[in-house]
């Protein structure tokens, strides 16, 4: 049912990533201009990613009617498949945003969506069935949501559950999401439908990350007081930059209940490029465009928590263990479980990105 309230009004909260989780929903991909060859190799780094997480949480999967038949084939038969229209694969960003109460009861949040940017520099034409999404799963779910008057996606927020929220400024104050709003009405809108008290504004993201710059892709929440953050040890790598202004932001607050924050660095992978065979196996389209040396935005910040295991995206043999290292570090009762991922950030995103926790 939708709602015509909001979360805080009725006593909801985001629950941090670490919190208990019920289900994960993601999408199956199909989009022969952003994943290559058909959506082979992304089907099956999908699928991997699915087959270990239904291990310790239940996963669900929206299933567009091209993709039925991949998706019975590859995916454990314990996956809930539901057929679902939606326009691409990112859940994180057109799915719903689950928020809770004291009472252990749910309730979802639909964000207005516009493909990265709408008219002025929307990824693809047409994301009307994206917008769609999130209310397709709050059924599935049986929860009662909410429809956010203003365009926000998942992957742009953290929350730590405990009263702060995480995001870019480069990302929220774009022109292409919300020109109308100011600052002020933006963090007035985070704290109404996600029951928070404080925002902490990063200036950037993710150097060149087509998201325009998604908190996701460059820090994770660990727990509250504490999160990981993208830096880079290369000070003639844009990203160097970007990440030292991020980790001074970060030293010159604290959150939502007065503590320090404390941050964990997580190595930048690569850079990383695509290569011209990659490239070769899409279909040519302008409004995703995919060319042979295009940097990706390639970062082992874009992990999952979900029920005491970390699954984090292996992207490049020089610089994983140090980041499994690091992960280890701050997550250390947690099962870690490292995949493949390099044929999810062809496609402009990761783990975290193609996932949407509902708290269990």
């Amino acid at each position: 049912m939708l709602l015509q309230s909001t979360p805080a009004a009725d006593g909801f909260r985001m629950p941090g990533e670490h919190e208990p989780h019920s289900r994960i929903w993601l999408a199956w991909p199909v989009r022969s201009d952003n994943w290559r060859d058909n959506a082979g190799p992304a089907q099956a780094a999908f699928a991997a990613f699915i087959t270990e997480l239904v291990k310790y949480t239940p996963v669900g999967v929206a299933v567009c009617e091209a993709g039925r038949e991949s998706a019975g084939r590859l995916l454990p038969a314990e996956v809930k498949q539901v057929v679902v229209k939606y326009n691409d694969a990112w859940m994180r960003d057109m799915g719903p945003t689950f928020v809770v109460n004291d009472k252990g009861e749910k309730r979802a949040i639909s964000w207005q969506f516009n493909a990265w940017g709408g008219e002025v520099d929307g990824l693809y034409p047409d994301w009307q069935d994206d917008d769609k999404v999130a209310a397709v799963i709050a059924v599935h779910e049986q929860a009662d949501y909410y429809q956010a008057p203003f365009v926000l996606e998942g992957g742009s927020i953290h929350c730590d559950g405990d009263g702060t929220l995480y995001t870019t400024a480069e990302c929220l104050l774009h022109a292409s999401r919300n020109p109308q709003l100011s600052r002020e009405h933006i963090e007035a809108n985070l704290q109404k439908y996600l029951g928070i008290s404080k925002v902490i504004w990063l200036p950037q993201g993710l150097y060149d990350d087509e998201t325009n710059g998604h908190v996701d892709n460059i820090l994770h929440v660990v727990r509250p007081g504490e999160v990981m953050l993208t830096v880079c040890a290369d000070d003639s790598d844009p990203q160097y930059a970007i990440s030292q202004a991020a980790l001074e932001r970060l030293a010159a607050e604290t959150d939502a209940r007065g503590r320090q924050i404390k941050v964990y660095p997580l190595p930048l992978p690569g850079p990383l490029y695509m290569s011209a065979d990659e490239s070769a196996g899409l279909v040519p389209d302008q409004h995703i465009p995919r060319v042979a040396g295009e940097r990706l935005g390639a970062s082992y910040a874009n992990f999952l928590i979900s029920n005491q295991t970390v699954f984090w995206p292996r992207l490049d043999e020089k610089t994983d263990a140090q980041a499994e290292a690091v992960l280890q570090q701050a997550f250390p009762d947690y099962r870690l479980v490292g995949l493949p991922a390099r044929d999810i950030v062809l496609g402009g995103g990761n783990l975290h990105c193609i996932s949407q926790q509902v708290p269990g």
